[in-house]
């Protein structure tokens, strides 16, 4: 919230009665910064969603199991998507369910903060946290009369935020047992999709180097990527001359494509001598903490941020950071105000700015508003099946990484490097590869993971994977010999091929 300003909507509460939260004062200017009325919200009505996602499939069921417990309580369960598009609506109450028509709070209406101001579902959506908006509340003064609790929905794999669950009821009914409601049948649709997405294991919580240091180095140009790709160094120019004529830049592309890295390659090859803050969103507990490593930081002069992974941010934690970036650009992040959130403001004058900032995101839509205001260029970073010539140069340098020497990588081990499709980026390739350089100084096909030498469609169950190990085993000991692979493993040549056709098994010769 600017300094001195009050919304509106906080000059109609009697703060004297009930205090007002500073979150709440938060969403509030949020929305009246957005335009919302007050007196009645006018929600975008869209009429099309996804229903055969696996997040609706296992939203739905928990709603309607939940339902059948709550049935004679005066409760609407509902399901939305990350953007506040109301999915569903469960309740016995018909009173309740006509009143929440007349406010359009029904499937195919978003009730995002942006469209329908303070609300629970909304509010849960910008934070990223449970939620529980009461009576008054509210921003829009026609939804007074209603108590909302909602639980956003991570998906266990990817940790991105797949949509809420919002529970109604009326203002003047009890609500201390709405939150734990909404949060248990969150943690109940995250638990239904992991076991429904073939146990895959949910991604742990960031932990460890969430916040890091890196020291100047002397030499420029000194850990930059060299002998890349095309389609790598023109992303990596681009992003340095957004950088040389300070400007925020933002680096967009699928994760695990290097846009941390390419960020920090540019940064190094402007500004050698500064300093480069690492950070990527913490988990959600840590974010206060978290938050307060940043003022002293940034305080110093000389300093480069790369922000991975914005997305993850909650609302309120991305304005905190762009008004401490802000200050800092302007050399005051110790005493004073924020500036202009307007924008990242470029080198004046021709003058570097005292503070560099970089940002990372799968898409430019998906950075928090307050963050996305400062990006005044956007790279584009390319997977890594779009440049397969990075591969081995990218394999070389991580096995010299891990083992600190060279490691020789046989012809037919290149191939099968160069030609699989690397779904998981640099990533996937850097697993590969210390799978394989902890094996052997001179890595052949059996060193490599069997996935590299394969591509499904479809994720294999525990008995299919063990399947398709065992034939990339043999077949790269027999590589020119069907009949001896499938002598060993026990099954007519026909058989073999069917199997190396249903695996997408390639073993390059």
């Amino acid at each position: 919230m600017r300094e001195g300003h009050l919304p509106e909507r906080a000059r109609l509460h009697d703060a004297s009665v009930v205090p007002v939260p500073q979150r709440l004062l938060d969403s509030w200017q949020r929305s009246e910064e957005y335009g919302v009325p007050l007196d009645d919200v006018e929600p975008v009505f869209t009429g099309t969603y996804d229903d055969e996602s696996l997040f609706f499939e296992c939203g739905r069921e928990v709603l309607t199991n939940l339902h059948r417990t709550l049935a004679n309580e005066p409760v609407s369960l509902m399901l939305t998507d990350a953007d506040g598009l109301v999915l569903n609506r469960l309740s016995g109450d018909r009173s309740l369910l006509r009143a929440l028509d007349a406010v359009h709070l029904a499937p195919g209406f978003s009730y995002a903060e942006r469209e329908a101001g303070t609300n629970g579902l909304g509010l849960a959506l910008a934070d990223r946290a449970p939620t529980v908006v009461r009576a008054d509340e509210h921003y829009a003064l026609s939804l007074c009369t209603y108590t909302c609790a909602a639980a956003p929905v991570l998906d266990p794999l990817t940790g991105r935020v797949e949509g809420a669950v919002n529970l109604t009821t009326w203002s003047k009914s009890s609500s201390d047992l709405l939150l734990a409601l909404a949060q248990s049948a969150a943690g109940t649709t995250a638990a239904m999709m992991l076991a429904r997405s073939r146990g895959r294991r949910p991604r742990p919580q960031p932990r460890g180097e969430v916040f890091r240091i890196e020291k100047p180095r002397l030499e420029p140009g000194t850990g930059t990527l060299d002998g890349l790709s095309r389609p790598w160094t023109e992303a990596a120019a681009r992003a340095s001359a957004g950088v040389a004529e300070g400007r925020v830049v933002a680096a967009v592309g699928e994760p695990g494509s290097g846009r941390a890295t390419l960020l920090a390659q540019a940064l190094r090859s402007v500004r050698p001598r500064d300093r480069i803050l690492a950070a990527s969103a913490p988990a959600p507990q840590d974010i206060e903490p978290w938050l307060g490593l940043w003022t002293p930081e940034l305080d110093k002069p000389h300093t480069a941020v790369v922000l991975r992974d914005v997305e993850a941010l909650p609302l309120w934690a991305a304005e905190r950071l762009r008004d401490l970036v802000l200050a800092a650009r302007a050399g005051s992040v110790g005493g004073g105000g924020a500036g202009s959130a307007g924008g990242g403001g470029g080198a004046a004058g021709g003058d570097a700015p005292r503070i560099v900032l970089a940002v990372t995101a799968e898409r430019l839509e998906d950075v928090p508003a307050p963050l996305a205001s400062l990006v005044e260029s956007v790279v584009e970073v390319p997977p890594l099946r779009e440049r397969p010539d990075d591969v081995l140069p990218l394999a070389r340098q991580i096995a010299r990484r891990l083992r600190g020497h060279e490691i020789v990588f046989t012809r037919t081990a290149e191939r099968a490097l160069h030609n699989h499709a690397w779904p998981g980026n640099v990533r996937a390739l850097t697993d590969a590869v210390r799978f394989a350089a902890t094996r052997a100084d001179v890595v052949d096909l059996r060193h490599l993971p069997p996935e590299v030498l394969s591509g499904t469609s479809h994720r294999l169950s525990r008995i299919e994977a063990f399947e398709r190990d065992e034939i990339v085993r043999v077949l790269s000991r027999h590589a020119s010999s069907m009949k001896a692979a499938a002598d060993e493993l026990g099954m007519s040549r026909a058989t073999l091929y069917r199997k190396i056709s249903q695996y997408g098994i390639d073993i390059p010769r």
